[in-house]
């Protein structure tokens, strides 16, 4: 097994401790298991090729050293059928977000969850991941696109051909994001359903102290997250119809 770079563990431990970020969190932002994650900053094992590139995917950064090489030049502008926009006109929604919607299990209640949205410098566009949620093995990841037609923002997963998307509004003026998100929930056995709710995006300063996962009625913050989400379909940030 190779090591792509003997100086990786340290740089990575120096940008966790930065970022003030667990290594459960990252574990799940690159859909890596934290058992390979520990065993390779400890030394133990060497990082693969793989888990780096999803590494530094997930942190949108690179750590590995220079290698005399350039790497694949950086793009300034997104692909037309992203939007076209430039890196400069986007700067502002580059950040951590809680990310709330309704819970798909307990009726009333409401999911929370960390989402990241970053410029990728190799592809040239904006990308989003999630991390820091109890169901890890559900986490998302995909690109940005916010084409002016429309106004409105998507978040796009496609992972060999299954879809899943967010459709966000321009931010309101505390930076908070709403939509609909349309993705697939597991039904009776082994089948999926399509399903959709409303969702929030909500930068990840304004509401550091809530947890991640299920906020039933019970919970301390349920009155506050329940609030927001609410504001999606208050305020017609997305409709509901029948």
């Amino acid at each position: 097994m190779h090591d792509p770079d003997n100086g990786f563990a340290e740089r990575l431990r120096e940008e966790l401790a930065r970022r003030r970020m667990s290594r459960q969190a990252l574990a799940d932002m690159a859909r890596v298991s934290l058992s390979t994650l520990e065993k390779a900053l400890s030394g133990s094992r060497p990082f693969t090729l793989a888990t780096v590139v999803r590494i530094e995917e997930a942190l949108g950064t690179p750590l590995r050293g220079k290698t005399g090489q350039e790497p694949a030049s950086a793009h300034d502008l997104a692909p037309e059928h992203m939007g076209a926009y430039s890196r400069a006109a986007v700067r502002w929604i580059e950040q951590d977000y809680l990310t709330l919607r309704a819970s798909f299990d307990t009726t009333g209640a409401v999911y929370a969850y960390r989402s990241r949205i970053f410029w990728d410098d190799g592809a040239g566009y904006l990308r989003f991941i999630e991390g820091e949620r109890p169901d890890g093995v559900y986490a998302q990841s995909g690109y940005v696109s916010m084409p002016t037609l429309s106004g409105h923002i998507y978040l796009v997963t496609n992972e060999a051909g299954q879809h899943r998307l967010m459709m966000l509004g321009r931010p309101t003026r505390d930076a908070r994001m709403f939509g609909l998100l349309s993705t697939l929930q597991f039904g009776a056995g082994s089948q999926l359903v399509p399903v959709a709710c409303p969702i929030a995006f909500v930068p990840a300063v304004q509401l550091d102290d809530v947890e991640n996962g299920l906020i039933d009625t019970d919970h301390a913050h349920f009155s506050t997250c329940k609030d927001i989400l609410d504001h999606a379909m208050e305020n017609d940030f997305c409709r509901w119809r029948q």
